[in-house]
């Protein structure tokens, strides 16, 4: 966005400080006008033929664009990927307490890579994989979404699973039984 002196071309269309169209004119021209108006002169669209110019306050439009992006960037919710590696001989213990990992990460919002490491011999036998990761499936039930089924990629076999993203419907129960629209 080029603004005052940056702007090169000869004639340029303007637009007032209010959105009223001021015609096309000279590019000093609107420079003066927007000078004497104590305001600057704001290429807004530089590939039209003539290239439009806004008369505007450009330090305050930055500010409340920046506010807007601000705003939109504090709306807007991060996931994170976490990992949980776990082995083909897990014993029972190890497995459940992995598995609680797995489940306090989605509860948290984040999305779970499960990784089931192989080595050596282990590696012969990737169906052993593929039941844990099943089995981690099964045990998490219809809570979660399996993004991506299990994989094997070296010695290494993952699975991503996210929670299942809760859409508000814009009514919610009543906690003697009825139906009351969420309108606050």
């Amino acid at each position: 966005m080029r603004i005052n002196d940056e702007i090169r071309i000869r004639e340029v269309r303007v637009t007032g400080a209010n959105g009223e169209q001021l015609g096309i004119m000279a590019t000093r021209d609107a420079l003066n006008m927007a000078e004497e108006q104590h305001l600057d002169l704001v290429e807004v669209a530089p590939k039209a033929r003539p290239p439009v110019c806004r008369i505007m306050d450009y330090g305050k439009f930055r500010y409340e664009q920046q506010k807007r992006e601000k705003e939109a960037r504090k709306k807007q919710k991060v996931i994170t990927i976490k990992e949980v590696k776990l082995r083909p001989n897990i014993e029972q213990h190890d497995f459940e307490v992995k598995f609680k990992n797995v489940t306090k990460f989605l509860g948290e919002g984040n999305k779970v890579k499960v990784t089931i490491m192989f080595r050596g011999r282990e590696l012969s036998h990737p169906e052993l994989g593929k039941e844990l990761l099943d089995r981690v499936a099964a045990q998490l039930g219809a809570g979660v979404v399996v993004e991506r089924t299990a994989k094997l990629e070296g010695k290494n076999m993952t699975m991503i699973v996210a929670p299942k993203v809760q859409r508000s419907s814009g009514k919610q129960t009543n906690p003697k039984g009825g139906i009351n629209d969420a309108k606050d």
